[in-house]
């Protein structure tokens, strides 16, 4: 048969092609027979479009560019999120399949035009995937940017846990903020490799110098075969590598995604003064600046370090507030303090061991006895100012 003919031919044949395609379809890919109608019709229309498309092209090769992009602008955009990459392979495989056979016979020039014409069309739904994942990749990094920015300012609204969930958030429960210097040639895929193998999830914000992880709880397979929680710690040491030169400190863990404001206003308040704590670790917890962060002014280490040592003391027993002022205040010698509250070293040592079991913090270590005697003035202070703003008694009428 001449060109014309051959064109003739496969117009009339284009029908049943189809018809032969959707059939073959239905026996052959199981996740097209569990489509809902509209869908399967969808595909179908798209099947159809490279049937005669394919005629078109043959009519005239010049017109491949749009001719294989108007395959797709068939199916309505949902079909986009329903059907992936390798579906839409393995549809265009199909439809080949059955072409060559309707036209088996037919000279070699048809089925080497079929071939050529699939290949444009296998390269053109690779590019319309590859541009709705180019699309979708920057949505999710100006919203991943938002929630982060939300998280750091504090000003979450009803709409941060729709935007949570949009990123594909799987955190079970704790959530802590990691913040360091941005390194100058810094990789977020790796980041992101880094926390999949630590079955942990991460949220990324790149603010000029600085560089903010958001941190879900990971739980890890243990050896008796139950699952065990990775501390936050070892995951801030595993991503540490991540980070530029300088000071890396973590916030402390807060009850969930929503509530990450907190570890992030304490770890911000802990990298800006990092730098104050000579031997500090990398990583260092915010926690572990508590009196940095209280002589810079930070309202929450100055609450925690009242809240969480000098009012447990003060409502256990008095004489451990004065036994730990006094050994203190008398550069941490047994004997000096023994001397000064008239008891023997042995009472000291064991006043101080009560002082470690209420509050987990020990008065014997250089760095803990600084926390300490920094709680203890912060709490003299308020307690001070509590008197004086007491109102005065009034007296009963006569």
């Amino acid at each position: 048969m001449d060109k014309a003919a051959t064109l003739t031919w496969l117009r009339r044949i284009s029908g049943d092609i189809a018809s032969v395609t959707i059939k073959r379809l239905e026996d052959t890919l199981p996740w097209y027979a569990d489509m809902p109608p509209a869908r399967r019709s969808a595909v179908g229309l798209v099947a159809q479009a490279g049937i005669t498309s394919f005629i078109q092209w043959y009519d005239d090769p010049s017109s491949t560019p749009w001719i294989a992009a108007d395959i797709f602008a068939a199916a309505p955009r949902e079909l986009l999120r329903s059907v992936s990459l390798q579906q839409t392979l393995q549809l265009i495989r199909v439809t080949v399949e059955v072409t060559e056979e309707r036209v088996a016979g037919k000279g070699e020039h048809l089925r080497e035009a079929i071939l050529l014409y699939s290949r444009d069309v296998a390269f053109a739904a690779a590019d319309v995937y590859a541009r709705a994942a180019e699309a979708r990749g920057l949505w999710d990094a100006r919203l991943e940017a938002l929630v982060v920015d939300s998280i750091l300012t504090g000003e979450a609204d009803e709409e941060l846990p729709s935007r949570i969930a949009a990123l594909g958030w799987h955190g079970h429960g704790e959530v802590a903020v990691l913040v360091g210097t941005t390194p100058p040639q810094f990789d977020v895929d790796q980041v992101r490799r880094t926390a999949r193998k630590l079955a942990v999830d991460v949220l990324i914000g790149v603010q000029g110098s600085r560089l903010v992880l958001v941190l879900g709880r990971a739980r890890i397979a243990g050896q008796d075969g139950e699952d065990e929680e990775l501390g936050f710690q070892e995951i801030a040491t595993r991503l540490e590598p991540s980070f530029g030169p300088g000071y890396v400190v973590l916030g402390p863990a807060v009850a969930a995604l929503v509530d990450a404001s907190q570890s992030a206003r304490a770890a911000l308040a802990g990298f800006a003064v990092a730098r104050a704590w000579r031997s500090a670790p990398r990583p260092v917890e915010a926690d572990d600046l508590l009196p940095e962060r209280a002589l810079a002014g930070d309202p929450l280490a100055k609450q925690t370090l009242i809240e969480r040592i000098y009012r447990p003391l003060q409502s256990h027993s008095t004489d451990l507030v004065t036994t730990l002022w006094s050994y203190l205040d008398n550069g941490r010698s047994l004997e000096a303090t023994a001397r000064e509250l008239f008891v023997h070293p042995n009472t000291v040592r064991y006043r101080l061991k009560r002082v470690s079991e209420v509050i987990g913090w020990d008065a014997t270590g250089p760095r803990e006895a600084l926390i300490l005697q920094t709680a203890l003035i912060l709490g003299s202070i308020g307690a001070a100012d509590q008197v004086r703003r007491r109102p005065p008694l009034r007296r009963p009428p006569r």
